[in-house]
Formats: structure tokens, sequence, C-alpha cells
């Protein structure tokens, strides 16, 4: 089955739909709504433009959209940072790229030895620019998913959330990592749609789950939170993560789980870190497939 890159048409629609016109400052009137939230005469008139000019925004057959125009859109429909850079993302001409050649993506020796110094209680990844795991420690290794057990092609964190038979045994907030996982998707698929093809065909093709939840057109960026995981060796935590970006690193990014000093989840991580301590090497690096056969988003709620 084919798809296609991210399409204005839809997140137009879903973002406007979703709005409520009180909300906005507009009368709910006297005629009955066939339709929910705002109508696009109605956003057109909160951007400050005509209603043929918006609806051939809405429909993908406005070219050259200035960059005014698409802030004075993202003001109308109430768009957060990360929905307005997606929407000048997919409105512009770099949407339209051609797909770079494909290339292995390795993990500099300095990152490697990094993870190797986190290992005694940091699970700590490396992320190329897809969710594609590209390294991590032994602690991380067995975190969640039993990373050397994974085929090298199926290292991708979105599939692993979406295809994996243990994924919802694991993560007890399974379905707000899924929504979380996928809003960060369709953010990178705005910068680099050539890239999250082949991920994202797959995954529309094989869960109902992330069809579901691409299909909701929501669009993050998470940098830092929290998730709940059912380790099989040391039971629940509750990690904090926080992801780095390594602009030196052509769009790969490190992760890292802590807890709080004290708590039960930093003791239960060093006693997963001395059960693990037998793996070799310390510090692994995936050997799948090379960026560009697939791709994904920030790490964030699916690191």
């Amino acid at each position: 089955m084919g798809h296609t890159p991210p399409d204005i048409s839809p997140f137009l629609k879903a973002r406007r739909a979703a709005l409520d016109p009180a909300a906005v400052g507009l009368p709910q009137g006297l005629v009955r709504r066939r339709v929910r939230g705002l109508r696009r005469e109605e956003v057109a008139q909160l951007a400050g433009i005509s209603v043929d000019y918006y609806t051939r925004i809405e429909q993908g057959r406005a070219h050259g959209i200035s960059d005014s125009v698409l802030d004075a859109v993202a003001r109308a429909l109430r768009l957060s940072p990360a929905e307005h850079t997606y929407l000048r993302n997919i409105a512009g001409p770099s949407r339209h790229g051609t797909r770079p050649p494909a290339r292995e993506h390795r993990v500099r020796p300095q990152l490697r030895q990094l993870l190797d110094a986190l290992d005694e209680s940091v699970p700590a990844f490396v992320y190329g620019p897809g969710l594609d795991i590209l390294a991590w420690n032994r602690v991380a290794g067995r975190i969640s998913f039993d990373l050397p057990s994974v085929p090298g092609p199926e290292r991708n964190a979105a599939r692993l959330v979406f295809l994996h038979p243990d994924a919802k045994a694991l993560h007890p907030d399974w379905e707000q990592l899924a929504a979380e996982t996928v809003a960060t998707m369709r953010a990178e698929a705005g910068r680099r749609p050539e890239l999250l093809c082949r991920i994202v065909c797959e995954l529309l093709d094989n869960s109902a789950d992330f069809r579901r939840h691409w299909e909701a057109q929501a669009v993050t960026e998470r940098t830092h939170g929290t998730k709940r995981i059912r380790n099989p060796l040391v039971g629940e935590v509750e990690v904090t993560y926080q992801v780095l970006l390594l602009p030196s690193d052509d769009g790969q990014v490190l992760c890292t789980y802590t807890g709080a000093r004290g708590s039960r989840t930093e003791r239960a991580l060093r006693e997963l870190a001395a059960l693990t301590r037998d793996d070799d090497p310390a510090a692994q690096e995936s050997v799948g497939a090379p960026v560009g056969a697939s791709a994904g988003a920030s790490v964030g709620a699916s690191a």
C-alpha cells in the first residue's frame, strides 16, 4: 500500500474541527452547525484573509503562501508552537524535496564512551533522525524492550511501541505513549517527509492503533517528561526522560532515564544495572537499516 507525505488539508480540517466557536469569540448563531468546530469562513475572518484564499490553502491549491498568512492562520486556529512549525513545514516547498540516498548512521566513539560512563544507573540511548535506535548502554538494553534480542532492522522506537507483542504489557500508560509517539513523528514528518515514508507506511499498513492516532493529526515536540515501565526484572519504575539534541551528529539525539535521588526508581535502576553487568559489551550499537530506510520523530515519548 502506498502513502503520501503529510498533507495540509486533513491537518487544517482537524484543527478547525477541534475549536469551540465560543472559545475564539464567535457567536453560536441561530442556525444549527452541520460540522464540529469552525467553518472555513470563520477561520478566514479570524485570519484576516478571504474565504476563497483560505479554502485554496486548506485544499492544498495555494502556492507561495507567505509566512505572514501562515502566521495569521496559525493564530486563528490557536495552533501550538509545534503545530505552527508543522504548518509552515507542510505548506512550504521543502516538503516536495527529493529523497536522499540511504546511508549508515554511526555513533561517535566519544558518545559510546558517554553511554558506558552512565551505565551504573542511567539508561541511555542514541537515536537517529527517525527513532532508529543506534546505540544504548547495558541497562538501557534491558529497561523495557530487550534490545539485544530485537533484530537490527526492527530497532525503531515507534515500531516497537506499535508492533512489539509485549509493548502494552511493558508500558502501563501505553495509550498515552502511543499518542505522544505519533504526535512527535508527525512533527518530524513535516520537516523530513522523505525520511519518514518507510516507517510510517509500515505502521499504517500493520497497526490499526497507529492509523487511529495518525489520523488524529496531533503534533507535538517532547524533550522531557516521565513514563512508567513494568520491567520484568525489577518491577514497575517511573523514570524521568531527557532528550538532548546533538547538533554536530547529523540529527542524532541522546536520551536518558533517571529516577529521583533516594527513590524506589533510582534503587531499581541500580539493581537493574547490577543484574545486566554480564552483558557484553557495555555500550551496544545497532547495525540495522541505514538512515533513509526508516525515520521518525523527536524521541520524547517513545524513548
